[in-house]
């Protein structure tokens, strides 16, 4: 297979493509974890990790993560963005009738993976629906067109066209020029409460730093992992 890109041509065959993705591999030298140096709790390592991720590429969404949802033992996963975090866990907001939603309501069981170049945060718990005020805070925080948005599209759910859509985003937004913009009663946040948190840290050839915090009686226990 021929393609041309600007004004060259790139020669691609598919037997050669195995061998690049073979090829394909970074060794990590930038950071090291070891027990010594890391909390006896994991927030704080998150914390800074996570403002570590900011400051190496201002450009890019650290906040954006993995996740994980299972009902009738068959996993999907998507991407979203967490929006807060404290010691009570970590919270995204959603369409409570997306699939995300329908399925965090019939089984609050749930993970979340973390990707920053070198290092990787996995989260596992189980979640809860946040309170409304917690919900109106963040929705009036909002930019308008993605307030209108959360009412404009009914999330995972088929549509004839992108039509559809943009109908729907000119109706409710001639509507909300008349009426008060309130927050969708079908729109909030979810918390993952977790129960683990596991810190992951290239290392060379392979042999990566693993660290795992393990949530007992409101205590948090700390094992390495093998890579």
């Amino acid at each position: 297979m021929v393609r041309r890109i600007g004004n060259s041509l790139l020669t691609i065959r598919k037997m050669d493509i195995h061998h690049v993705l073979a090829d394909m591999r970074v060794n990590y030298t930038q950071g090291i974890l070891v027990e010594n140096e890391a909390p006896i709790e994991p927030y704080s390592l998150f914390d800074l990790w996570l403002k570590d991720a900011k400051q190496r590429d201002s450009s890019s969404e650290p906040n954006a993560v993995c996740l994980a949802t299972c009902v009738n033992n068959r996993p999907s996963n998507r991407i979203v963005l967490l929006k807060h975090y404290d010691r009570n866990g970590f919270v995204f907001f959603t369409n409570y009738n997306s699939r995300k939603g329908k399925e965090l309501t019939q089984n609050p069981n749930a993970a979340m993976t973390f990707w920053w170049g070198q290092r990787q945060v996995r989260v596992e718990g189980s979640v809860e629906k946040i309170d409304d005020s917690e919900n109106d805070e963040y929705f009036y925080s909002r930019p308008k067109g993605s307030q209108i948005g959360a009412w404009a599209s009914t999330q995972s759910s088929i549509i004839d066209s992108r039509k559809v859509l943009d109908d729907n985003e000119k109706l409710y937004s001639q509507k909300f020029e008349k009426e008060e913009l309130k927050r969708p009663p079908h729109w909030g946040g979810f918390r993952l409460k977790p129960t683990q948190i596991e810190f992951w840290q290239g290392r060379p050839c392979r042999l990566h730093d693993r660290l795992l915090y393990t949530k007992k009686d409101d205590q948090w226990e700390r094992v390495r992992l093998a890579p």
